[in-house]
């Protein structure tokens, strides 16, 4: 069919030509696919047109000349060439156009549950695909999120290496990941879930700044990370990428596409990762990096359907085995008090599916089931947990005039069964399970209000067995004030209902006694935010994108893990008073006709807690953040440079006492990375680099990292009557054994050398 088009345009291209006039036609692709509503224009005219849907184009009735052919599209380098025309000439022109780094889709869900262009979105979304992460090749999704501004990976441990995602200074539960838009990975498996996604499978990552409780429910209080897999018939029929590092570590993506069915194709992804080799530069008995053996499997079913009705399927299997601890640990120390280590095996299944109803009205139906099965050993403290969670949707999308009107019902069910107080029963000696349903409604009306204006309008309810009734507004406003120009408004109200065990590491290693002072209530935030973006497309093809967004957060009822008023507990509370969360963020990308390509964040933010007319900083959040990239293009050479790099500002650190020497806030400190790409082998990619150029670990300038690695057990310490360590001859600082003290990963600068195959 698209041979017959393409024969059908040239033929029509041929007879448009007349005796006096000249033409130019062609199609515009990127791999192959035809690139819709591109924008092609000869320069100082005022000759401009789209290509269609099969990425035609014709210019018709020019005049004979030297003429400069421009071809722009959001999310592709700005291609240009010099064309010399004569009468009656039919020129035919194929143009391929080259994606750029980052904000390459320009078609984004998250913001409103539904597909709009990411221009006309009310609610600001981020979006970053596959091309702007290989810039930093990384094992996982977890460690490639560290190039985004605003958004941290933190490590929570510096033996089991847990950790989770922050997004503008809030901590990990208060940020919901989906997988395409499902709530699969759950509060238990943050770490996991995130680690073992291949990164082949992935399309791009939309992320949402902000509360959007009004939409997605509980723990979308500080944001949204939505992490959208390709589509089957946009993969490469078989796709390989294997990276190894100078610490031996190993990664292996796998993906590839059949169709077993006329009507069915099918996307496989698998990934492996193995990491084997202890390793203890900052010689302190402990390995640096936790050790792991991984492997996921991820297969996604699409099925065609009469007038293209959505009907998917998505399964993964996940397992893990990990470790940290004392270098000469072994399984067989496994739980014992002779040898200290952390060790953690992990079970999990998922399952996703969404089905459009076969009714003229678009209406869809939504499925997610998690099955997590955690077995830890945190030096003698075990944790062994299972939950699983059922989640579905049914939702209606009706457009009436000015009106986008989006109704769905949800319904969220939790299991969740431990070795903890958190299941414990009071009386007998059996454990009672959680088992909580979570049902909601909500509505939403996005409103046209003119050409250049529109309003968002949502509410959602919510019943929870023991919080009883929530409710959470939402307005937002968005002001078109040029082409390419807009100013948004958010605001909103967010909550989130609470379980330490499953969100907190810190409560789960055994070397703090958790005190649970009251019934802890659900959290609630309230929030605005203002943000202003502008593309600017210069007449010499110079991309330049510019966004700012300042917000401000409220919370009550946050709860507060306590480090300081024990060194031997955690005290976890209620906040008595309340929180905040502000700042602003300024995101800029420049790409320029030399090849020379640039984007920087930079966020400034103050995260802190209020009691008693008393400001606090939060514990492990940085004052300031910043990414940048650069990267260039040798064409010639077939060869890519790229140069990327984060810093992050003072964070107040958890001390166990007055006399601990550590540093109670961190220095200003950055992570950064080069990469060579070699592109000159049909289907193979070569790629290799420096990671940590700078070396920087956060041994510097402390003692220690891990507190009394010498006695892991503290069989040593020395108590007086109030329960506070002494301070000894043999433990002058009066500590014990903690490993909470981390804010920077351990892995100093190694060496990377990796191989893509992509066969279409």
């Amino acid at each position: 069919m698209r041979q017959f088009l393409y024969a059908f345009f040239l033929g029509l291209l041929s007879t448009s030509a007349n005796a006096q006039y000249a033409s130019v036609a062609g199609r515009i692709t990127e791999s192959g696919n035809p690139v819709e509503l591109a924008t092609i224009r000869l320069m100082n005219t005022d000759i401009q047109i789209h290509s269609d849907v099969n990425g035609f184009y014709q210019l018709q009735n020019l005049n004979p000349g030297t003429y400069t052919l421009v071809v722009d599209q959001v999310g592709y380098q700005s291609f240009r060439k010099k064309i010399q025309l004569v009468s009656t000439q039919s020129l035919l022109l194929d143009i391929q156009l080259t994606p750029i780094t980052s904000l390459v889709s320009d078609v984004v869900v998250t913001g409103t549950l539904k597909e709009v262009r990411k221009t006309e979105s009310p609610v600001p979304v981020e979006v970053y695909t596959q091309t702007f992460f290989k810039k930093n090749p990384t094992p996982n999704i977890f460690d490639a999120l560290q190039q985004i501004n605003g958004v941290r990976p933190q490590l929570n441990c510096n033996i089991c290496n847990t950790g989770d995602i922050h997004i503008n200074g809030l901590e990990g539960p208060y940020t919901m990941v989906l997988i395409d838009g499902m709530p699969i990975v759950s509060s238990l498996a943050s770490v996991y879930g995130l680690s073992g996604i291949p990164n082949a499978l992935v399309e791009r990552v939309e992320i949402v700044k902000g509360p959007a409780s009004s939409l997605y429910g509980s723990e979308a209080v500080g944001g949204l990370i939505n992490i959208i897999t390709k589509k089957p018939q946009h993969a490469p029929s078989v796709y390989v990428d294997y990276m190894q590092t100078s610490w031996k570590e190993k990664n292996a993506d796998l993906g590839f596409v059949w169709k077993p069915l006329q009507k069915a194709q099918v996307l496989t992804g698998i990934n492996l990762y193995h990491y084997n080799d202890p390793i203890d530069k900052n010689k302190d008995g402990f390995t640096d990096v936790t050790l792991q053996q991984r492997i996921s499997v991820f297969q996604k079913w699409n099925f065609q359907r009469k007038e293209n009705r959505l009907l998917s399927v998505a399964l993964r299997y996940y397992y893990e085995d990990r470790w940290g601890g004392e270098m000469n640990w072994n399984k067989r120390f496994r739980g014992g008090d002779s040898i200290y280590g952390e060790s953690i095996y992990t079970k999990r299944w998922e399952l996703t599916g969404q089905y459009q109803l076969p009714f003229k009205e678009k209406i869809l139906y939504a499925v997610s089931y998690n099955d997590h099965d955690q077995d830890s050993r945190y030096g003698t403290t075990s944790y062994i947990a299972r939950q699983k969670i059922f989640f579905q949707q049914l939702t209606w999308d009706k457009k009436s005039g000015a009106h986008d009107v989006l109704a769905g019902i949800t319904a969220r069910y939790t299991f969740y069964d431990d070795n903890t107080p958190a299941t414990a029963d009071p009386v007998g000696s059996k454990n009672i399970p959680n088992r909580n349903w979570l049902p909601g409604i909500f509505v939403q009306d996005e409103i046209r209000l003119n050409a250049k204006q529109q309003l968002l309008l949502g509410l959602r309810y919510d019943k929870h067995d023991v919080h009883g009734n929530i409710i959470t507004p939402r307005l937002a406003f968005k002001w078109k004030t040029g082409d390419q120009e807009s100013i948004r408004i958010n605001a909103g109200s967010g909550f989130r209902v609470v379980n330490l065990f499953t969100e907190d590491h810190a409560a789960l290693t055994g070397a703090r006694k958790v005190v649970i002072k009251n019934e802890l209530k659900p959290e609630r935030s309230y929030n605005i935010n203002l943000n202003y973006s502008k593309k600017l497309l210069t007449t010499r093809g110079v991309i330049w994108n510019f966004d700012i967004s300042a917000w401000y957060t409220y919370f009550n009822n946050r709860i507060i893990a306590d480090y300081e008023s024990n060194p031997n507990e955690i005290n976890y509370d209620n906040l008595n008073g309340h929180a905040i969360s502000k700042g602003i963020t300024l995101n800029t990308e420049l790409s320029l006709l030399n090849g020379l390509k640039g984007m920087a964040g930079i966020t400034l933010q103050e995260v802190a807690t209020v009691n008693q007319g008393i400001k606090t900083q939060q514990i492990l959040t940085e004052k300031i953040t910043g990414t940048w990239s650069l990267s260039y293009r040798i064409k010639p050479w077939n060869l890519g440079i790229d140069y990327t790099g984060n810093f992050y500002g003072p964070m107040r650190l958890p001390l166990l006492g007055p006399l601990d020497p550590r540093s109670a806030h961190s220095p200003l400190w950055s992570i950064q990375n080069i990469q060579l790409v070699f592109s000159g082998m049909r289907s193979i990619e070569l790629y290799g680099g420096v990671k940590n150029l700078l070396n920087w670990t956060p041994n510097k300038g402390n003692p220690f990292i891990i507190a009394r690695t010498n006695d892991p057990f503290d069989k040593q310490v020395v108590y007086n009557t109030n329960g506070q360590v002494e301070a000894t001859a043999d433990n002058p600082y009066a500590l014990s054994f903690d490993p909470t003290y981390v804010y920077a990963p351990n892995q100093g600068i190694r060496f990377f050398f990796g191989m893509r195959v992509s066969i279409k």
